[in-house]
C-alpha cells in the first residue's frame, strides 16, 4: 500500500498540470488547526477536492476564510501517502468577485462594530484651543507638511509635536500602535491626528489594521483620523473620535481659525465700548439731573420742607380726631336720650307702679293673683310691700 501511493505521488508531483493550478470553489468543512494550518474542502457543481493550507502560506491571508464564501485556490495537487488522498495543497486564497483586501476590511468592520468600537457613547470631544498636538504620521511627504502649514496658520499658539511612524508596509501598523500607546502613557498632547495621504487600498491598509484600530479605541486623548482622501474610508475612521476627509482637513478640525477668533473679539470690543458709553452717558444725565435738585443745592431746604410736611400733617391729624370727636359726643348724646326715653323711671314718675310677687316677676292681670299674697310695689321713690286681699 506504501509503494502505491508513493508512485501515484510521485505521478501527480510530475504532472506539470498539477504542479500549477487554480481552482474555483465554494469553502465546506473549513476548519484553522492550532498549528496553523488551515484544512477545507473546495466544491462546486460536480465534485469536491480536499484542501490543505500550510501555516506560512495561511498568514499571509489579508481576510477570514468562512463556509459558503466563493473564492479562487492557487497551489499544486498531491498525495499524502500516509492517508493515501490526493488534496489541493493551496498557496493562496482570493475571493471570487472581489478582492481580499475588501473581504478583510469587511470582516474586521463587522467584528469591530459588535465588540461596539465604533460606539458613538465612547467617543471623546476634541478639545476648542489644544494647546499641543501630536500628529503620528510619516515625517516626510506631503501629508505632514500641509498639516504644519495649516497649523501654524490657523493656530499659532498651538505647540505640534510630530511622532515619526511608517505609514505603509508590514511594520506600518505596530508603529503607529505603538506611537498611539506611547502618546497616551507620557500624555504628550491634548489632541492626537494620525493618517497619511492618499493611496490604493493596499498603501492605506495599515490604518485598517485591528492593532492600530485598538490603540485608537484605548486612547485617553482625543484621535483625529486623516487617511487618504475624501472618499477614502479606513477602519481607524470608524474607531476614531472624529474623521477628516484629508490631512489637510484635520488641522482644520482640531484648531480654530485665529482670524475668525480676532475678529470675534473685535466686535466683542466693539460691542462693548458702545454698551459702556450707553452706560456712562445715562449716568452723566442722571449725575446733571441730581446737581440741578434743590435739596444738594440746600440740604436745609429738604430739612424745612419736612417740617412743614410734618405740621400739616399735625394739623390735619388734630382738626381729623377734633371732628371725630364731636361726632362722637354728638352720638352719645343721642343714644343717652333714646335710653331715658325709655326707661322705667320715668314711667314711674307719672304716677305708675310696678307690681311685683314673692318671685320678682311682674304682676301684670288680676288672675296672677289671689288673696293673701304678698306684692312689692315699685314707685318712684322706693318700695312698698302689701298684702292682696
Amino acid at each position: 500500500m506504501t509503494q502505491v501511493n508513493q508512485y501515484v505521488k510521485g505521478l501527480l508531483d510530475r504532472d506539470r498540470v498539477l504542479a500549477s493550478l487554480f481552482v474555483r470553489g465554494e469553502i465546506s468543512n473549513y476548519k484553522a488547526h492550532s498549528s496553523g494550518h488551515h484544512y477545507f474542502s473546495l466544491k462546486d457543481a460536480g465534485g469536491t477536492i480536499q484542501c490543505v493550507m500550510f501555516r506560512r502560506d495561511a498568514a499571509g491571508l489579508r481576510f477570514r476564510p468562512e463556509n459558503g464564501m466563493k473564492v479562487i485556490a492557487s497551489g499544486h495537487v498531491s498525495l499524502f501517502p500516509m492517508g493515501g488522498q490526493y488534496q489541493l495543497y493551496c498557496t493562496s486564497l482570493t475571493p471570487e468577485g472581489v478582492g481580499d483586501l475588501h473581504v478583510a476590511f469587511e470582516q474586521m468592520k463587522e467584528k469591530l462594530y459588535r465588540e461596539g468600537l465604533f460606539d458613538p457613547a465612547h467617543k471623546r470631544p476634541i478639545p476648542r484651543f489644544p494647546g499641543r498636538i501630536a500628529l503620528i504620521t510619516s515625517p516626510v511627504g506631503a501629508a505632514v507638511r500641509d498639516m504644519l502649514r495649516i497649523l501654524g496658520a490657523r493656530w499659532p499658539l498651538a505647540e505640534v509635536v510630530v511622532l515619526p511612524v511608517r505609514v505603509q508596509g508590514t511594520e506600518a501598523a505596530g508603529e503607529i500602535s505603538a506611537a498611539l500607546a506611547w502618546a497616551n502613557r507620557n500624555q504628550v498632547a491634548d489632541l492626537i491626528i494620525t493618517g497619511r495621504g492618499g493611496g490604493s487600498m493596499e498603501d492605506l491598509w495599515a490604518f485598517n489594521e485591528e492593532p492600530v484600530a485598538r490603540a485608537i479605541y484605548a486612547s485617553a486623548i482625543p484621535v483625529i483620523s486623516a487617511v487618504g482622501h475624501e472618499p477614502d474610508v479606513t477602519i481607524a475612521d470608524f474607531v476614531a473620535d472624529k474623521r477628516a476627509a484629508t490631512p489637510s482637513n484635520a488641522a482644520e478640525l482640531a484648531v480654530p481659525d485665529q482670524k475668525e477668533i480676532m475678529a470675534r473679539l473685535a466686535q466683542t470690543e466693539a460691542r462693548l465700548t458702545q454698551a459702556i458709553g450707553r452706560r456712562l452717558e445715562r449716568a452723566r444725565k442722571e449725575l446733571e439731573q441730581a446737581t440741578r435738585c434743590r435739596t444738594l443745592q440746600n440740604p436745609m431746604a429738604y430739612v424745612d420742607d419736612c417740617r412743614m410736611r410734618l405740621d400739616y400733617q399735625r394739623q390735619q391729624l388734630a382738626r381729623g380726631l377734633s371732628t371725630a370727636a364731636g361726632r362722637e359726643r354728638e352720638r352719645f348724646a343721642r343714644l343717652s336720650a333714646g335710653l331715658d326715653a325709655l326707661s322705667p323711671l320715668k314711667v314711674l314718675g307719672r304716677g305708675y307702679a310696678i307690681a311685683r310677687n314673692t318671685d320678682g316677676e311682674i304682676v301684670s292681670s288680676v288672675g296672677d293673683v289671689a288673696a293673701g299674697d304678698t306684692l312689692s310695689l315699685r314707685v318712684t321713690d322706693g318700695e312698698i310691700s302689701c298684702q292682696v286681699r
